[in-house]
């Protein structure tokens, strides 16, 4: 049978594609903002989309959208999302007012409300570091007043399971208490994400390597890059429309597009001065490493080139704004809305709607869709308790 699943706080609909390729049913998604909606929606036509604040949700009815008599009939399997970062991040004020911080609250809320078998909510480290520790035990004792007793606080890294991205992030991870379970939680949860990992790592070469170095000038598509004589990475073949993969056939990645061809790949346009620094900085290498004639700024990583050797360093929403620290590894450019959607390991098929600053602001909030394929995956394994014993 399959496990059914609502998504909060959905976004653009990274977590959803990787619940999605984890074999899960997404019956229903939660997102605010428009811009995103809009990607949702293209992306996932299937999925009913509440569109407004979380706050109205299973109050509002919203025509196409189940309300909560009907999603309570189902007896939803896992409810999962990220509350926004923003308020928790290391590179943000992390104000303990913050509003952001309270949302949390509301996943709670909806946890509570439709008593889903296992839940899963994602952030940033920071979340359970800030104020030594005062969000985690908020939040850890709010989830066992609602019925989850049983939850476990886990940190991972993107890169640990096939996204070429240093992205760390931490996983709060519960299942109801009246669900059958054998063994300690923690150490089964611990064994099924060790299950997940890859046990290499994929490089920026291995994930942008087959796409051109032209950009689209207006914003549109252009003619898809055709396979030549070279090689291609698994990672490559995974995000390419014209390969079948284990994980996605050629078919599902079409699903959502008419034709063949490379959608979101633009960036901002460089100032000629910044054309200068861009093409000083050796792959790899930060502002810190550029001549005081070209660059007296005290944030050494103000300008970073990405190195082709390594995954990336972090996807951010930020990008949106100021490009300066993710330039690609060779050709003297920011890198494209398509690009960063590669290093999160979101597939060519999965096309972005909305602004170019939407878009950008769209991909780096997202999870990427293989660590949320890892993360569902290992939900799926704490319900049918497999291994029900580790670490016994």
């Amino acid at each position: 049978m399959t496990l059914t699943a609502v998504s909060l706080f959905s976004g653009a609909g990274g977590f959803c594609e990787g619940v999605r390729l984890a074999g899960w049913d997404v019956v229903c998604a939660v997102e605010s903002d428009a811009q995103a909606c809009l990607t949702h929606a293209a992306n996932f036509g299937d999925v009913a989309l509440f569109k407004g604040d979380i706050v109205r949700f299973l109050h509002d009815e919203q025509p196409g959208v189940p309300n909560l008599g009907e999603l309570a009939a189902r007896q939803i399997d896992m409810v999962y999302g990220g509350p926004p970062c923003q308020g928790f991040s290391q590179i943000g004020p992390r104000n303990l007012d913050d509003p952001r911080n309270r949302l949390y609250e509301e996943f709670v809320r909806v946890v509570r409300v439709l008593q889903p078998r296992a839940f899963v909510m994602e952030n940033v480290p920071n979340m359970v570091a800030m104020k030594n520790g005062h969000f985690k035990t908020k939040i850890v004792d709010a989830f066992r007043e609602a019925g989850y007793s049983r939850t476990a606080v886990l940190p991972a890294v993107a890169s640990d399971f096939g996204v070429p991205q240093h992205r760390r992030r931490v996983f709060v991870f519960g299942i109801r208490d009246n669900q059958p379970f054998t063994g300690n939680f923690d150490e089964v949860l611990k064994a099924l994400v060790e299950r997940e990992k890859t046990g290499g790592t994929v490089t920026v070469h291995e994930a942008l390597s087959d796409l051109p170095g032209a950009v689209s000038a207006d914003d549109g598509p252009l003619r898809y890059p055709k396979k030549s004589g070279g090689r291609y990475s698994d990672f490559q073949k995974l995000m390419r429309l014209d390969w079948d993969h284990a994980l996605l056939s050629s078919a599902s990645k079409r699903a959502n597009i008419s034709e063949d061809v490379l959608h979101n790949h633009h960036t901002k346009g460089i100032e000629a001065r910044r054309k200068k620094i861009i093409a000083a900085i050796r792959p790899g290498a930060r502002g810190d490493s550029l001549p005081a004639t070209l660059w007296t700024g005290t944030r050494g990583h103000k300008w970073r080139r990405l190195d082709p050797k390594k995954p990336s360093y972090t996807i951010l929403a930020q990008m949106h704004r100021d490009l300066s620290e993710w330039i690609h590894p060779k050709f003297d450019r920011w890198i494209t809305v398509r690009e960063a959607a590669r290093l999160q390991s979101f597939h060519d098929g999965f096309v972005f709607h909305g602004s170019e600053r939407q878009q950008l602001k769209q991909v780096g909030n997202a999870v990427p869709p293989l660590m949320g394929r890892a993360v569902a995956r290992v939900v799926s394994g704490l319900l049918i308790q497999q291994p029900a014993n580790a670490g016994r």
